[in-house]
């Protein structure tokens, strides 16, 4: 089983270059939007510590997500699922 997968999600390009940017584009909104909520959490505009989960969520994921843009590579693709973009 372990075999399959990593035969089926090797790291080889399978984004164009309109879904890079798509992805570029989104990871920067997605950084820039939990560095946001981060600056609101420290000013007291949101109070609780729970707010601090989407705030890693995001930045991590938006990082993640510029990261496939750059290697032009998608695991969403890999894993067998149909993007349209």
């Amino acid at each position: 089983m372990l075999s399959y997968l990593r035969r089926d999600m090797t790291r080889v390009c399978n984004i164009d270059s309109k879904g890079k940017v798509v992805r570029f584009i989104t990871g920067i909104v997605a950084v820039f939007s939990g560095l946001v909520m981060a600056l609101m959490i420290t000013q007291n505009v949101l109070p609780l510590e729970i707010y601090w989960v989407p705030v890693i969520g995001s930045i991590i994921g938006g990082a993640f997500s510029i990261w496939e843009a750059r290697a032009g590579w998608c695991v969403v693709r890999a894993m067998g699922i149909k993007t349209p973009i």
